[in-house]
């Protein structure tokens, strides 16, 4: 092979070697979905559910009576009857609305209802006292808050401590010196709303909750002392 021809071979090598990779036309990946932006909820309007309200409550609660048509049935009832009773669940609350004792709180943004807390003396809730978990701690007088539903356009922005808060007062007005809650404390990372219904462990802090009892990792049971000095402080 000449010396000519072995050179321009070499250099034909390098200009390849040294040629620019060809430019290559990336697709467009679809822009992400911008995640709505939660902001905390305004002062709300929270009021006992009267028979008058009660067509908010179904308005809040849907079709699927908050979850799986429950309508705030299971804590009151213990496990067999609350089977046979579920596809009767809206009638039952229904009724206990229109007896004319509260059994809860609703809340209230622009008129519109965002959230739901159940509120009454412990001994309403049948479930709790044959419950491990949330047994009594004691023999001393305690209103209960079993759980709470919040409308999906309101949740993470702080509706459920002022409903926490004004379950507090409400339960002082009719008489309460201990409120009682059985949230969930989880062990790491956000609890999907589905499993949340019992409310969260730091949200009960929040509203000034300390713990008193815990016989399962992640159940505390959680109280706070109350008075005539919550008397009108139904406001977050």
């Amino acid at each position: 092979m000449s010396a000519r021809v072995a050179g321009t071979r070499r250099a034909a090598s390098r200009t390849r070697a040294a040629k620019p990779a060809p430019r290559t036309t990336r697709s467009r990946a679809a822009k992400p979905t911008p995640r709505p932006v939660r902001t905390r909820a305004a002062e709300l309007e929270i009021l006992p559910v009267t028979p008058a309200l009660w067509p908010k409550l179904v308005e809040l609660f849907g079709p699927r009576g908050a979850c799986a048509g429950c309508w705030c049935m299971w804590p009151r009832l213990p496990s067999a009857e609350y089977r046979a009773q579920r596809p009767k669940n809206q009638q039952a609350l229904e009724r206990l609305v229109k007896s004319g004792d509260p059994p809860g709180l609703l809340a209230f943004e622009n008129g519109r209802p965002v959230g739901w807390a159940a509120v009454a003396p412990r001994t309403a809730y049948r479930r709790l006292e044959r419950s491990r978990v949330m047994a009594p701690v004691d023999d001393q007088p305690v209103w209960s808050v079993p759980c709470f539903f919040v409308a999906g356009t309101h949740r993470r922005r702080g509706v459920t401590v002022q409903l926490l808060r004004a379950a507090c007062a409400y339960a002082a007005e009719r008489g309460a010196r201990i409120v009682e809650g059985y949230p969930i404390d989880p062990p790491g990372g956000p609890l999907a709303p589905t499993f949340a219904w019992h409310g969260l462990a730091a949200t009960f802090r929040a509203a000034g909750f300390r713990e008193v009892a815990r016989r399962s990792p992640t159940r505390p049971v959680m109280r706070k002392a109350v008075g005539p000095a919550w008397r009108g402080a139904a406001r977050g």
